[in-house]
């Protein structure tokens, strides 16, 4: 058993941690930290946990938080980098699921996000979480950047092609489509439901905070940079992100063996027959990517279609898969639940 701490329990992807250690056979929770909500029981604010969670939140000063083995921060963006060095220097291990250290250069990252990185010296030190490629890093990492939920869809849907060198990766195009939920669990007027709902938008098109992010890591995989348009939009659903992919075609080959191939050992990613339609209910609350790939009227664009639950694979359900890693569990464990449908 090992003994696991959550920083910032009561967003979405804090309740959606409980959920999936709660029933995890090797996971003992200790303490789940909020400076708004400490004292109150965490079956109060989450009556889906009555019966699973015991605990009550606590304050960050009284978490005890470096008597645990590993720490979660399900946090707003620059909490992590504030308090994972104390962390790290007391032998606890760090996933951070925000977006402190996930871009390597930190000119870059406090361009996108508008502020001083606090801990710049870890950055380097930190593994990005994606264990379908890093996964012998993750092993014997302190600290894993659990990458952000468009990155996750957007990279898994094009891997292959540009670790092949089989497109044209100058020219690659992401259209992804999120959930409400993505925006997180907080008062802001875009999401309100008379806002949101029966209503359809782009959003960041000049330019946004996940782009980074996704260039950095496809240019690593392509060993080259890559040229990448990413454009991200609202849905009126609560989960779920639908990433449609377009690359140009470079060289023929079998693209469906390639991506049976490259996933072939991956748990958690479902290549589907060629032509297929994934759904975003299809992963609901699943900790699963599906992917299938087109050939419009067999011309020379390829179209990868990418499916994730943005709280699950695409946060909470990737930070366990990469603890599961860090401690030599079994990859899958507190992870095998069945998508819900309807």
């Amino acid at each position: 058993m090992i003994k696991v701490g959550i920083v910032g329990g009561t967003g979405y992807t804090g309740v959606e941690l409980l959920r999936l250690l709660a029933q995890h056979p090797q996971v003992e929770l200790r303490a789940i930290t909020s400076r708004s909500e400490a004292g109150v029981s965490v079956a109060a604010m989450f009556p889906s946990l009555r019966g699973r969670v015991a605990l009550s939140f606590v304050a960050p000063q009284v978490g005890n938080l470096e008597d645990c083995d590993i720490v979660f921060f399900a946090t707003p963006n620059g909490v992590a980098m504030e308090q994972a060095k104390i962390l790290l220097d007391a032998g606890v291990r760090v996933i951070d699921l925000a977006a402190d250290f996930r871009i390597k250069d930190p000119a870059e990252w406090e361009k996108w996000y508008g502020m001083k990185h606090a801990a710049p010296e870890l950055i380097a030190e930190a593994v990005y979480g994606l264990p379908e490629v890093n996964r012998e890093k993750i092993r014997s990492a302190r600290l894993v950047a659990n990458p952000g939920c468009y990155p996750t869809a957007v990279q898994l849907g094009l891997l292959p092609l540009v670790e092949s060198g089989w497109v044209d990766t100058d020219h690659l195009i992401a259209d992804a489509k999120s959930g409400v939920s993505g925006a997180g669990r907080k008062a802001d007027v875009h999401t309100l439901f008379s806002e949101a709902s029966d209503n359809f938008k782009a959003y960041g098109v000049p330019g946004h905070r996940h782009l980074p992010e996704i260039r950095q890591e496809l240019s690593i995989a392509a060993g080259k940079t890559i040229g990448l348009t990413f454009v991200p939009h609202l849905t009126p659903i609560i989960r779920g992100i639908h990433a449609t992919l377009y690359a140009r075609v470079a060289r023929e080959a079998d693209f469906q063996a390639l991506y049976d191939e490259r996933y072939r050992a991956e748990p958690f990613v479902d290549v589907l027959p060629f032509a297929s339609h994934p759904e975003t209910r299809s992963v609901r609350a699943g900790n699963m990517c599906r992917i299938a790939l087109h050939r419009p009227q067999g011309r020379d664009t390829l179209v990868v279609l990418s499916v994730i639950d943005n709280l699950v694979k695409g946060a909470a359900g990737q930070a366990v898969q990469n603890m599961n890693i860090l401690f030599g569990f079994d990859e899958c464990a507190g992870l095998t639940q069945i998508p819900v449908l309807p």
